[in-house]
């Protein structure tokens, strides 16, 4: 499987999310591209940008405003070829990447698939919450709560109390930018569009394990979250560990069980599959164990990339996106120095500061020592947002629909997609429309991990 040092080597990349676009970039760049060829394989033809998911979920934007297709960025980029195609594992003693289709060979590997949700092996977690890790998953939690509603409005007062209620697991950023999107969507474009469900309040309810909020955060950063969801009409609990998750309730540690239709999952992230099918060495969170420089022990031409890696540094770097950026910008670099007959480098990363959106004209963002609440940081997070999308008429939509919703108080979005039939059994169905692309084997990396990163958004 060695080639001549005259020819270009291979270069495959697993997973066209933050970590695998950004190599891939690096390595189309004129100096890299005569020496390279470059083959990125994922499981979908696009790339996502998952921070925002949760306002797909949401009604208010539309998902084709959020991905960007893989062969429209590499269109100029010769030495660059995408295959849609998904891995199934590694065959690192003949140097293969196991695929659904025909075996692809490679000199140098990066793993970048993503991560996947965890449950923390939580009873019916996996059955019956709903995940904010695709686009599948976005728009099926979208028209489930649309559904509840249309269901609600069909029972006249007798109203069960679990079918207009949301309960979001995890107050990390996903979880607490998704329930503040939430309650303004429910009491403003919803409340006028079921004006006879008007004496039967919608209730969204955000539960976390931790003490607080937003937990990495700073405490007045945290404490101003905290008051915000609550004069947004968030039900905000902490120190509530979750038991069990049932189709229509949530249950407690402490006996408390809240009924609930709509139960959304975002307490975690955890390794990608493919760690377990490649037989790597598993650390925490079940992330393929790395070294400084990124690559697996024993098998220096396999380098990993984002969330799926757990480098072996005095500190671990967070799970978001500009860690998986700089990850996958390192990798290609170090694949460079490796050629040039040169020793690999040490990740270094470098820490850009968090932000998180809470609803209508309000965030915070942690920047070195600097604190920004309310308004300002909402323009920061806008800013941000806007400058990580990537094509230039995604960032017009995304830009036309927030001012929509700023200027109209509107919800344009609001579509049961696609129609799965009667809403007469939507609470209680179980599994059926609640694991719609949560289970996806992405051997893709468009699904990335946790979600309080800025600036620039999370992985």
């Amino acid at each position: 499987m060695y080639r001549d040092s005259s020819e270009k080597q291979r270069v495959v990349i697993v997973g066209a999310g933050f970590a695998g676009l950004w190599a891939a970039r690096r390595l189309a760049k004129r100096d890299a591209a005569r020496r390279v060829d470059v083959t990125l394989i994922d499981r979908n033809n696009y790339h996502t940008f998952p921070p925002l998911l949760y306002q797909v979920a949401a009604a208010e934007l539309e998902p084709e405003s959020i991905v960007y297709p893989i062969r429209g960025i590499f269109r100029k980029m010769p030495n660059v070829n995408t295959v849609m195609t998904e891995a199934t594992g590694v065959d690192a003693r003949n140097r293969l990447v196991l695929t659904d289709g025909s075996p692809i060979p490679y000199d140098h590997l990066i793993l970048a698939p993503g991560s996947r949700t965890a449950f923390f092996g939580t009873p019916g977690a996996g059955e019956n919450a709903f995940g904010l890790k695709s686009v599948e998953e976005a728009v099926s939690l979208r028209s489930h709560i649309l559904a509840c509603f249309e269901r609600a409005a069909m029972e006249g007062d007798a109203i069960p109390e679990s079918l207009l209620t949301v309960a979001v697991v995890g107050a990390g950023a996903t979880g607490l930018e998704y329930a503040g999107a939430l309650a303004e969507l429910v009491s403003g474009p919803l409340a006028l569009d079921f004006p006879r469900l008007a004496k039967h309040k919608a209730r969204v309810i955000l539960l976390d394990a931790a003490p607080d909020v937003l937990m990495p955060f700073p405490p007045r950063l945290r404490e101003y979250a905290r008051q915000r969801l609550v004069k947004m009409g968030v039900d905000v609990r902490t120190n509530a560990q979750v038991a069990e998750v049932k189709p229509d309730a949530i249950i407690l540690k402490d006996g408390t069980s809240i009924p609930a239709c709509t139960i959304v999952w975002s307490a975690g992230v955890m390794g990608h599959e493919l760690g377990h099918e490649g037989a790597f060495t598993l650390g925490r969170g079940e992330r393929i164990v790395v070294t400084p420089t990124l690559q697996i022990v024993d098998r220096p031409e396999i380098h990993v990339a984002g969330d799926t890696g757990l480098p072996g540094l005095e500190k671990i770097p967070p799970m978001v996106a500009p860690n998986a950026i700089q990850q996958g910008v390192h990798v290609a670099r170090n694949i460079l120095r490796i050629l040039d007959g040169e020793a690999p480098e040490e990740f270094v990363y470098k820490d850009k500061g968090s932000m998180v959106t809470i609803g209508r004209s309000a965030a915070v963002a942690a920047i070195g020592k600097r604190e920004f609440t309310g308004f300002p940081a909402w323009l920061l997070w806008l800013f941000v947002h806007l400058s990580y999308l990537i094509g230039f008429r995604n960032r017009i939509l995304v830009l036309l629909g927030w001012a929509w919703d700023y200027l109209f108080y509107e919800r344009s979005v609001r579509l049961i997609l696609p129609n799965t039939g009667s809403v007469l059994h939507i609470c209680g169905t179980g599994a059926g429309d609640r694991t719609a692309g949560k289970n996806d084997r992405s051997g893709a990396g468009n699904t990335p991990g946790g979600r309080a990163g800025a600036p620039g958004p999370a992985s």
